[in-house]
């Protein structure tokens, strides 16, 4: 059946028989828009229409034909008797007519409760499914409670939002049952050419938000006992909101408000203080889910986009910030499902106890995935998914703790992207799974390990969440970002003393921004010093070995997180901007693409930015924010971002993350010892990014590059992660200082490329070194950026990377190998492991000595040695 509208018809697939369609407007014309066609086309078939005419508002249906029939009812003799009447004209009139209703918001006028109007639907709906009817229904946006639309949600077959922007009207199917297609549930602009998608996350952000007219509390009573002040205050200051945000009333609210929202964090506060209004704290109150704080990860992003909006400057930050559209789940429904769900005392349990095995874990995440949530937080979930609609997700953890002076929590807790596609009930019951995974995420063994560590495993750490739109485009099947990465106000990784380590650097990859944070095998994103962004360490085709060659993304088709190699994505045809991303090689050597770029298999790109950075002005915003943010906060900061380059160059930033960043510190100037006799050297390092001096070092944990390289068994390499976990927590270690040696990469998500080892397995090594044979393979990552990296400088783990075959280096080989191996005596049963795990005891090697480490950051060198 149809509309009359060809493009409705296309977006919902087409009318059934026994729909009920509800079209939810802000002016009565958007619903005499949709209604006209419909009666046209009824008519035009030879089917009846029945006009049901109640409402005071002008008659919807103003064109009578053949085939109409208008019905006058009197709502005023209250709910009982207009539904009898209106169930009555229904069964006169009989099957497969078409009725229109006036808009049925008028029926709160005339009966003063929502709940009445909820009722009505009810009953009248599955009467009209079951006559074979297709009816139309208007209801005023924004006008009615939560409650009272999930109701009538429920009930329907088919719920539309109309909403007008800036002159152009949209639609936005919230619910069309037994029907699915890609783009069913997205916003639609409506032109006479045809409806376009809105599939860029910018402009959806931007769009759904100032579309929304309701706080997802709005069914609650309400939330606060301020309430009731500020919009009292708000009347009696309506032409003066300058004083009215520095009245004794406002600041005494707001600082009340902000510490229910954000907590008790002085440096934050203090800093929201500045530059939150109340109008911007009741914003977010509108977005919440449940009550409680957001949590720090949410506080960090919306101050350091407040501070960015605030900037009287050259730089027009609100200009070049993409809009964002967040959600908070506050930390309450954290407690609440914990309680509800007889978790609380497995967790008070498991925070007594920091040492917990991923087996163990396992099992605890099954537990919190068999939870449920009361009926009125999943009924706000859902509302919030029908304001995503299709738009993919991400569910991001946003601790009491997190992201504040002193913790990061970097990578401790879990985040879930959600491709969000299917229908309505299978995106929530996704949603649902992540959220219960972030939850489970506060009791893995890397959280458990670094509270203990920082001193807060007694803390009140609490789990919010923060729900954000995917930032990106659709490309083909998937969806993605253009750019992402991570951003830092100050450069550690100066490869050259042209670099201006205080201007900051950026870490930038092609797709979502996994392969920025996480340490991937084979993969290297691109580093950029801000002050020489076009300088690089790298020379030659060395350039495109040491790039990225793979792509994280979402599959819409599958409905999953994936990766791709790039090369395979371009090859699926013309990628926009693509000649801001790669190099092509040719001769041997690569070539910026100067215009248009061809995308076939037989040319070869890389991935090297090198157009972006020359030709657009992205560094220098990226600059001119980082430099922003540094000021403010009065500390050097860690963000995370998205970006995006239109067709006309115009650079456009999704700030997702901001968060006091943590530098590797040493009291003073460090100066290597040049008097040490060679036979005591262990090795020296260069590429030194971390310092500090360790003494009386007394074990070394030794993996054997060339041993590890010749395991063939995945299950074996990974084993091997498990035994250094093992040792890191043996209390004989545990009671002396120990370091960590190893190939390539530690903690790889490629076990061939390094040992897979977590937080909790290196957290008590006081050095961890990356062992690079060229011959192996294994190469160390300068990995500057990633959470791993922020792991050990929290830590205060010295990371140094060494190179044996560098004729600059010095590594004494035979004195690891051949070493006294103590393994078996610290774990029994593990001799299988001696031939690539050693233990070395210092102290009994040597009879009596101990080893120094010796690292300076500025003159990225360092020497270990027998003292």
């Amino acid at each position: 059946m149809y509309s009359g509208i060809t493009e409705l018809d296309e977006v919902i697939k087409g009318l059934r028989l026994g729909d009920n369609v509800v079209w939810q407007v802000d002016d009565l014309q958007e619903y005499v828009y949709f209604v006209g066609p419909f009666v046209k086309q009824a008519l035009n078939n030879g089917n009846k229409c029945v006009y049901l005419r109640f409402a005071p508002h002008p008659p919807i249906v103003t064109s009578p034909g053949e085939g109409l029939i208008i019905k006058k009812l009197d709502p005023r003799g209250g709910f009982d008797l207009f539904s009898a009447e209106v169930h009555r004209v229904i069964e006169e009139l009989g099957k497969e007519k078409f009725f229109i209703f006036d808009n049925i918001s008028a029926l709160v006028e005339e009966w003063a409760t929502d709940e009445l109007l909820a009722n009505f639907f009810q009953v009248t709906c599955p009467f009209l499914r079951e006559s074979g009817t297709v009816a139309y229904f208007a209801l005023t946006r924004g006008h009615h409670a939560y409650s009272t639309i999930a109701r009538i949600r429920d009930t329907t077959q088919v719920l539309i939002d109309v909403f007008r922007i800036k002159g152009n009207l949209y639609i936005h199917p919230l619910k069309v049952w037994d029907r699915y297609s890609p783009q069913m549930f997205l916003p639609h602009m409506i032109s006479e050419k045809a409806w376009q998608p809105i599939f860029q996350s910018g402009e959806a952000a931007a769009l759904s938000s100032t579309a929304r007219r309701q706080s997802l509390q709005y069914m609650e009573s309400s939330i606060a006992p301020w309430d009731s002040v500020y919009h009292k205050l708000i009347q009696y200051s309506e032409t003066d909101k300058d004083s009215l945000e520095m009245s004794p009333e406002i600041l005494a609210l707001k600082k009340e408000f902000l510490r229910m929202l954000i907590g008790n964090h002085p440096e934050i506060n203090r800093l929201a203080g500045s530059y939150f209004t109340l109008q911007d704290l009741y914003r977010v109150r509108d977005r919440m889910i449940g009550s409680g704080r957001i949590g720090g990860k949410a506080a960090g992003m919306l101050l350091a986009r407040r501070i960015l909006a605030g900037v009287n400057g050259e730089r027009d930050f609100s200009q070049v910030l993409e809009d964002h559209d967040s959600f908070y789940v506050g930390s309450d429904v954290f407690f609440t499902f914990l309680v509800d769900n007889d978790l609380f005392r497995l967790r008070l349990k498991l925070s007594e106890n920091s040492q917990l095995s991923r087996e163990g874990f396992e099992e605890v995440e099954q537990n919190f995935l068999g939870g449920t949530f009361s009926t009125k937080i999943v009924e706000q979930f859902r509302n919030m998914l029908d304001y995503f609609g299709q738009a993919p997700i991400i569910v991001r953890s946003s601790s009491l703790l997190e992201d504040s002076f002193g913790n990061a929590f970097a990578g401790k807790y879990r985040s879930e992207f959600c491709a969000n596609q299917g229908s309505p009930d299978e995106r929530l019951e996704v949603f649902l799974r992540a959220v219960k995974l972030v939850y489970a995420s506060t009791l893995s063994p890397d959280a458990l390990s670094y509270r203990c560590r920082r001193g807060l495993a007694e803390s009140d750490e609490q789990m919010a969440i923060l729900v954000q739109r995917v930032s990106g485009i659709p490309y083909k099947e998937y969806f993605f970002p253009c750019l992402a990465g991570v951003a830092f106000s100050r450069n550690l990784y100066a490869w050259t003393n042209r670099i201006d380590s205080k201007k900051g650097v950026i870490r930038l990859v092609f797709g979502l921004g996994t392969r920025a944070v996480n340490r991937v095998g084979g993969d290297y994103p691109r580093m950029i010093a801000v002050s020489h962004p076009q300088l690089r360490p790298e020379i030659g085709m060395e350039r495109a070995k040491y790039s990225q060659h793979e792509i994280d993304l979402l599959d819409l088709k599958t409905n999953r997180f994936a990766t791709l190699r790039v090369a395979e994505l371009l090859s699926k045809g013309k990628f926009p901007n693509i000649q801001l991303l790669v190099s092509a090689v040719r001769d041997g050597d690569l070539y910026d693409p100067y215009g248009f770029v061809q995308q076939d298999a037989d040319h070869e790109f890389v991935l090297t930015f090198n157009n972006l950075i020359g030709n657009t002005d992205f560094i220098k915003i990226m600059g001119e924010m980082l430099e922003c943010l540094d000021k403010a906060y009065g500390h050097p900061v860690d963000t995370e971002f998205t970006a995006s380059v239109s067709l006309e160059d115009k650079v456009k930033i999704n700030l997702l993350q901001c968060r006091p960043l943590w530098l590797p510190g040493v009291s003073g100037p460090i100066e290597l010892p040049d008097n040490i006799f060679k036979e005591h050297i262990l090795f020296k390092a260069a590429r030194v990014i971390s310092g500090g001096v360790i003494s009386k070092i007394r074990y070394i944990i030794y993996i054997d590059p060339q041993g590890y390289s010749q395991i063939s068994s995945k299950d074996f390499k990974r084993s091997v992660g498990r035994i250094v976990g093992r040792l890191n927590a043996h209390p004989h270690l545990k009671e002396e200082k120990f370091f960590m040696m190893g190939p390539g990469r530690w903690g790889s998500s490629n076990i061939d490329l390094g040992v897979n080892v977590s937080y909790a397995d290196i957290d008590n090594t006081a050095v961890l070194v990356e062992i690079a044979h060229e011959d192996s393979g294994n190469i160390p990552e300068v990995s500057y950026g990633t959470h791993f990296f922020q792991d050990l400088v929290e830590a205060q783990i010295i990371y140094l990377p060494v190179y044996p075959d560098d004729p600059q280096a010095m590594f004494n080989r035979s004195f690891f190998e051949e070493s006294v191996n103590i393994l078996t005596d610290l774990l029994p049963g593990t001799n299988d492991f001696e031939d690539v795990v050693h233990v070395i005891d210092i102290l009994k090697t040597t009879e009596g000595q101990f080893v120094k480490v010796v690292a300076d950051p500025q003159s990225h060198s360092a020497i270990c040695f027998l003292v």
